[in-house]
């Protein structure tokens, strides 16, 4: 089951810098509607089964012109599961104003959201406590359990919010209510979700925030940005990506077309300003950064042994028909428990957790609070236990997270490398296939 998750396009409180909430006096601007154009066109070529809306004004006219465009208007259906985030003390006022009106709950919201308190107002004209985040938590979990064993096998559309849309998709991944700002939804940003099952089956994040189709190739930065920017870059594809053969440390280099994906991606990169970049000190993610790189007078690129990939031990050069064969019932461990797998002769997740992270934190020291954007370029699974780390995840969690061939993760310090970071980005694979789906090769790492 493929679920696309879409934000709303820019509405008049977007505009104002007003909170919105529930409240339901905001419409899309022009450019709102514009955008909503926009993605729709660039969903052409998608079928729909449903398509699902908040009822709130700005949602529904962001999927009613999406819908228009696709000629599946027939499709859509409000649910109340899809309401934005309760937010009743702060709804319509302004964010600087509810800043300096409320200094000390703001700055709750910001550093431990699930712990943010507020009243609001009861049937009988009393007022009750809740707490935001947790509430909109559990209001996403049962909208997934109500419409996951509907549409089985099926590609749905949900148009919602900023605040379910990020709840929608931590509770299917398992991202905890405090890591609620760890990633980001913007206007008419695509989110790609694949179910294999019902509610508690795996699930895959393929890619998350896609903007590309509105002419913004990455995530604008927030004008109080006080950190730096890291684009995370997995290696193009090699031959051994290509056949499904399991490469780990054997340094097998870039084929043509993992050469051409590089350059697709400097392509891609071309306007924005590079100021460092880090690579593994394998081949592959060292040509894939040297492409990139190409043309860029003055920067270093720095190489660190922590970034590689995965070592697979005796199962290198192995297709897994091989390994099934002399290791029965390994692969489908690795498959469904990778945590408790022992590479023979080679590593396990903990070893690659604990070295590759030891590396993205030397990273951050040497980059600092500098306000610079750069690469760093490595491989499948280190990429992925760095994007579980960084979203609270554990090495259980490796296989919910997709990184194409060439794709760019788009990850931010806002309030500097001793904040909490921000995925604005993940997976993007548009500069590859020319739409918003990963189509790169789904190869062995």
């Amino acid at each position: 089951m493929r679920v696309i998750i879409l934000r709303h396009g820019q509405s008049t409180y977007n505009s104002q810098g007003r909170i919105q909430g529930r409240s339901d006096l905001s419409v899309l601007t022009d450019r709102g509607r514009e955008d909503a154009r926009l993605t729709g066109a660039a969903f052409q070529g998608l079928e729909f089964d449903a398509a699902y809306s908040s009822p709130l004004q700005r949602a529904q006219q962001t999927a009613t012109t999406v819908l228009s465009g696709l000629e599946q208007q027939d499709r859509l259906q409000t649910d109340d599961r899809l309401l934005e985030i309760a937010l009743p003390l702060w709804e319509t006022m302004f964010n600087q104003e509810v800043r300096e009106k409320y200094a000390a709950e703001y700055q709750t919201w910001k550093e431990r959201p699930h712990k943010l308190k507020m009243l609001r107002p009861q049937a009988d004209g009393s007022q009750q406590e809740f707490f935001p985040v947790l509430a909109l938590y559990e209001q996403a979990t049962t909208f997934w359990q109500g419409i996951l064993p509907q549409h089985q096998g099926q590609t749905i559309l949900i148009v919602a919010h900023n605040g379910i849309n990020r709840a929608l998709i931590s509770t299917a991944l398992g991202i905890q209510p405090a890591m609620y700002h760890s990633i980001q939804q913007s206007n008419c940003g695509v989110t790609v979700l694949n179910f294999s099952g019902g509610w508690g089956e795996s699930v895959q994040l393929e890619s998350l925030n896609q903007t590309s189709h509105l002419g913004q190739k990455l995530p604008t930065l927030r004008p109080q940005n006080q950190g730096p920017r890291f684009l995370l870059v997995r290696h193009g594809e090699t031959d051994w990506n290509r056949a499904g053969k399991f490469q780990g440390q054997i340094d097998v280099p870039l084929n043509e077309y993992g050469r051409n994906q590089a350059s697709l991606a400097a392509e891609f990169l071309k306007t924005t300003e590079i100021d460092f970049g880090f690579t593994s000190s394998m081949l592959r993610p060292k040509e894939t950064a040297e492409i990139i790189l190409k043309g860029r007078t003055g920067l270093v690129l720095n190489e660190d042994a922590d970034l590689r990939e995965i070592g697979h031990g005796l199962w290198e050069g192995k297709f897994e028909s091989e390994i099934e064969a002399e290791y029965p019932g390994e692969l489908e461990r690795w498959h469904t428990h990778p945590e408790s797998v022992q590479m023979p002769e080679g590593e396990n997740l903990q070893d690659v957790w604990d070295r590759a992270t030891a590396a993205w934190g030397r990273i951050l020291v040497q980059v600092g609070d500098r306000s610079q954007t750069g690469i760093v370029v490595a491989h499948d699974a280190t990429n992925k236990v760095l994007l579980c780390y960084l979203l609270g995840l554990g090495l259980a969690d490796i296989w919910k997270i997709k990184q194409g061939n060439g794709a760019v993760t788009v990850i931010d310090y806002p309030d500097g490398i001793e904040g909490q970071p921000v995925i604005q980005a993940l997976n993007i694979t548009s500069h590859l296939s020319g739409g918003i789906l990963d189509k790169t090769a789904a190869g062995a790492l």
